[in-house]
């Protein structure tokens, strides 16, 4: 059988960061788990928030003014690709809807980013295995890990923890096949067949690549020890959450919602760009209630469930909010 080709670093790291950073971020200090935990703004949820849906499917919350109501639809931030659900909800709100907006994807590294993206790569590179720099006992972790995974040790020729754990969580999370773009990337198709107009933001990465050299190396360590829990773990959690998801158990949806990816919030620039997707998630679906009728956004459910999160702030802005448990 034919090995596809395996994504470029540079990619890796890219997508690793804009996950971790889109799903919650904190102040650039050094990081200990409590702390992260506690500086995580998607650590505390609106309890209110938190309802399990009434109709088939997934759970929908809805934000209306007068003559506009967008129905949002809160998606897991990982799940098994290609996830089955009850779709009945969704093509009947799809019909006629003004448009879907959708959380930021694809991930974009824009030219004038690029040199410094390579520099910060460059600055990451080793030809020391990374797992030669560990103790004995995370060091014999580490390597049945990635000898599950089918992976040498000189995949992970890095000086940097934050480095060796985001490439180890993409391979583990590859070979799981588990995603963090369904069923976002199945919700645009479905879109496009139907001509209803797309919404989704783009950010330039390139600058961003470089959080990851600078990040701490305490900061750093907490994030390759969670990463290789997980990859330990297996995907179970996350199957069973995705199940919950799929019947709008929204509590048991939020189960699997907390990975590796809360511990980055030590990255430099990682709460400013939290707080800019969130504020750009929130203005979107304002502008939708500009149109009368109806709309559509996905968000992911931390995001959108935390206190100073997407439903929060519209809630702020003077929009009514709906639960899954209001029909």
């Amino acid at each position: 059988m034919t090995r596809k080709p395996a994504p470029h670093p540079l990619s890796l790291i890219a997508a690793g960061v804009a996950l971790s950073l889109g799903l919650g971020a904190a102040a650039q200090a050094p990081l200990t788990s409590t702390q992260g935990a506690a500086s995580d703004p998607d650590a505390v949820l609106v309890e209110e928030l938190v309802v399990t849906g009434r109709l088939p499917g997934p759970a929908w919350w809805r934000v209306s003014d007068a003559d506009t109501t967008v129905y949002v639809l809160g998606v897991p931030s990982l799940a098994p690709r290609q996830m089955q659900w009850d779709r009945g909800v969704f093509d009947r709100r799809l019909q006629g809807a003004n448009v879907v907006i959708l959380p930021f994807r694809p991930l974009r590294v824009k030219l004038i980013g690029a040199p410094l993206a390579l520099v910060s790569y460059a600055r990451l590179k080793s030809r020391t295995p990374f797992e030669d720099t560990l103790d004995a006992p995370t060091r014999a972790r580490f390597a049945a890990v990635r000898g599950r995974l089918g992976q040498p040790a000189d995949r992970y020729g890095t000086r940097n923890a934050l480095a060796a754990g985001l490439r180890l969580i993409g391979d583990y999370r590859e070979q799981a096949r588990l995603t963090d773009t369904d069923p976002t990337k199945l919700i645009r198709l479905l879109a496009q067949q139907a001509k209803v107009p797309v919404e989704q933001k783009t950010y330039d990465l390139g600058p961003l690549l470089s959080a990851v050299a600078r990040t701490p190396a305490a900061a750093g360590r907490v994030c390759f020890d969670q990463a290789l829990v997980e990859a330990e773990s297996g995907p179970a959690g996350v199957r069973e959450a995705a199940r919950a998801w799929a019947v709008g158990d929204v509590r048991g949806a939020l189960a699997a919602e907390r990975s590796y990816e809360q511990c980055l919030a030590g990255a430099p620039g990682a709460a400013a760009f939290d707080a800019r997707t969130k504020a750009d998630q929130v203005a979107a679906i304002a502008r939708a209630l500009r149109t009368p009728g109806h709309a559509i956004a996905v968000v992911q459910l931390r995001p959108l469930l935390s206190q100073g999160g997407v439903l929060d702030r519209l809630r702020g802005q003077g929009f009514e909010i709906r639960t899954p448990g209001e029909l």
